[in-house]
């Protein structure tokens, strides 16, 4: 079995420190910390911005032994300035974390590129990987947009994330995960849905930010994409159940959500 990562996205409801908490107890090695929001109105916990919060975040993961997988989100827009991530990535390599999740809303690929790369240099000096997340929303739609971009920006760190739903929704092939290059992916993200695709990018927003479906539960072939994929590298567990989570505690859907994804790397 590889490591298993409770993501943000499982439990946003709950401060990094409750959710390293969950993750101890339900049986997960690390956790995704959520720093930046995925919106510019969306929920995050800046501990660049609490130093408290960092301190105790810090203190439950030497308790507990779990530790940091990823960070989120880095949204990419014409306006972003690298230089306004120092404390990001000094948050970063305090808490001990390994990737950074970024998403590319800027509609001029060469610019992001070029952004990019520099986004890369500056995390390498932190031990980070840039990775970068294809969604169908996006401008970067799916992996082969991907792949392309982090070839191009040539950079050690940089990398593309596989998000089980993106990978699906996007029309993206399994036999095109053989043709990324070793090293490039550092981790991926694991979770199901229907087998009918929403037809709108707006549905697939919804879904992806609010009701996905635990691993093997849906229509996706996880299987299959979990063959594909690097037996050693971490399954990030992402599955927003925000209706469900008004009757089911955190606990309950995370140990759930792990006990799913474990059947599905066995099957695999």
């Amino acid at each position: 079995m590889p490591s298993f990562s409770l993501a943000a996205l499982t439990a946003l409801e709950l401060a990094p420190p409750e959710l390293i908490e969950v993750a101890a107890a339900c049986g997960y090695d690390e956790v995704g910390i959520r720093l930046l929001p995925a919106t510019p109105r969306g929920m995050a916990y800046p501990l660049m911005e609490d130093e408290a919060s960092l301190r105790e975040t810090i203190a439950r993961l030497d308790a507990t032994g779990v530790t940091v997988a990823d960070l989120e989100v880095v949204a990419f827009r014409p306006d972003t300035d690298i230089a306004a991530f120092s404390a990001f990535f000094e948050t970063g390599a305090r808490l001990g974390a390994k990737h950074i999740l970024v998403a590319a809303y800027d509609p001029a690929l060469d610019r992001f590129a070029d952004r990019f790369a520099k986004f890369c240099e500056a995390a390498a000096q932190y031990g980070l990987t840039a990775d970068l997340e294809f969604m169908p929303w996006t401008s970067v739609p799916d992996l082969g947009t991907a792949s392309r971009i982090v070839e191009k920006v040539g950079k050690t760190n940089a990398g593309v994330l596989v998000d089980a739903l993106h990978f699906d929704r996007s029309g993206s092939l399994i036999g095109d995960i053989a043709e990324i290059p070793a090293g490039r992916l550092h981790y991926w993200q694991l979770c199901d849905g229907p087998a009918e695709r929403p037809t709108t990018h707006e549905e697939m927003m919804r879904v992806a930010r609010t009701e996905r479906m635990f691993p093997g539960e849906g229509g996706i072939d996880l299987v299959s994409l979990a063959r594909a994929m690097p037996a050693d590298i971490t399954v990030s567990i992402e599955v927003p159940t925000v209706e469900l989570a008004r009757t089911v505690d955190a606990y309950a859907r995370a140990r759930r959500a792990l006990a799913a994804a474990r059947r599905v790397m066995a099957a695999a």
